[in-house]
């Protein structure tokens, strides 16, 4: 049975020839001129194949048509576009490169192929065509912006980071839109590359270049700060990790792990407590971001982290459903201390099976800090949830009873 597109389809060839059809019979003309041409019998040849859900015999049908009459070749752009949304990549690709075969195709008409083709080649996956596509594209064509933005797609996919970084400075002279934190993105990729590889010097220099005339992104003070702590820079990565957490909030889930690492190495956790004890009272609000941090990552033996933790676990109405807070409050040494470990590590093992992050932007989740959203490709809309996500086990809990 025709589905629905295949309706629209039909629709669209109908119309097409009707319209071409009523000028022709309808519109001023010399009276010495010709008669108009009937109603083109080969639309309606097509349609029926159409119709009949005889796709492959359209196709073919249509195919020689665009080699006949020029007048088609609209037709053909709309029916490539169409086999391209519908997934059928192979009939769209087919149908524009016949279309660029033409000889005597006008320059428009030509970038215009160009560019349906493109994108064919990218629905299909075949990134490197697309790409040789895309660059021709950018040199000049009416196509040159478009062209340039799906160029930085493809680049960040195939994470060539530098051709990104020029596709995006290209893009940003010819457009007069700011890409400025875009690109910084692109060069701490790099610099987070040349970190994996030992090379500190040059991971150094890209994230100079990331903050030269650019807004300092967080992500560029997180990777200086990794880069002095992996150097053994241990001064200038507390300072980094510190400021990070005073500055932005959010990033305390990744910033304080790595601060307990630093100042546990050195045997100066006492040092820290007395450093968070201030910086909670100065900021109230951070205790809960304190406490899902050491839920998530399992951090105790610290008493104010210890402090945040239990007062977390009070206040959550949701836990309150499964453990009973005031008998293990009510509880004397040993035993109290060994029960709130046993919560704390179940709710640990909880929080990574969740999701941790999720876009501002479109509501993707995931478990682990992403800087560019796979659903929307924004860079740094990701947030951190700040409390465990109980819902799911209480779900569980009452479809099991």
């Amino acid at each position: 049975m025709p589905t629905e597109s295949t309706f629209l389809l039909a629709g669209l060839f109908l119309l097409l020839a009707a319209a071409g059809w009523a000028l022709g019979r309808f519109g001023e003309r010399d009276e010495d001129a010709e008669p108009p041409p009937p109603l083109n019998l080969d639309y309606l040849k097509g349609l029926n194949f159409l119709l009949n859900e005889q796709t492959d015999q359209a196709l073919e049908h249509f195919l020689k048509m665009v080699r006949v009459e020029d007048k088609t070749i609209e037709t053909h752009f709309a029916l490539g576009s169409l086999f391209r949304r519908r997934g059928e990549v192979d009939r769209a690709i087919r149908i524009h490169q016949n279309i660029i075969a033409r000889p005597d195709l006008a320059a428009p008409q030509r970038d215009q192929a160009l560019y349906s083709l493109a994108k064919d080649y990218l629905r299909a996956g075949l990134l490197d065509r697309a790409e040789k596509m895309f660059v021709r594209l950018s040199q000049g064509s009416r196509y040159q912006a478009e062209a340039l933005h799906q160029l930085c797609r493809i680049y960040e996919q195939e994470r060539e980071w530098q051709k990104a970084i020029d596709a995006g400075h290209k893009l940003e002279s010819l457009s007069g839109n700011s890409l400025e934190l875009q690109i910084a993105h692109y060069y701490c990729e790099l610099a987070e590359q040349a970190t994996a590889d030992g090379d500190f010097v040059a991971a150094r220099q890209h994230l100079k270049k990331a903050h030269s005339g650019r807004p300092r992104t967080l992500r560029g003070a997180l990777t200086r700060a990794d880069i002095a702590s992996n150097t053994g820079d241990r001064e200038t990565a507390i300072r980094l990790y510190r400021r990070i957490i005073d500055e932005n909030t959010y990033l305390i889930t990744e910033a304080l792990p790595k601060l307990v690492a630093l100042f546990a190495d050195a045997g100066a956790v006492h040092d820290l407590e007395r450093e968070i004890v201030a910086m909670v009272e100065q900021k109230p609000e951070l205790k809960t971001h304190v406490a899902y941090t050491a839920i998530v990552n399992n951090i105790g033996g610290i008493k104010v982290i210890d402090e945040c933790v239990e007062e977390y676990m009070k206040n959550d109405a949701i836990l309150a459903e499964f453990i009973d807070l005031q008998n293990i409050n009510n509880g004397v040494g040993g035993h109290r201390q060994d029960a709130l470990i046993k919560v704390r590590s179940a709710l640990s093992k909880l929080a990574k099976s969740t999701p941790r992050y999720q876009c501002t932007e479109c509501g993707f989740s995931s478990q682990r800090l992403l800087w560019q959203c796979p659903s929307c490709k924004n860079w740094e809309t990701q947030r951190p949830f700040n409390s465990v996500k109980f819902d799911s086990l209480l779900q569980r809990s009452n479809s099991a009873g």
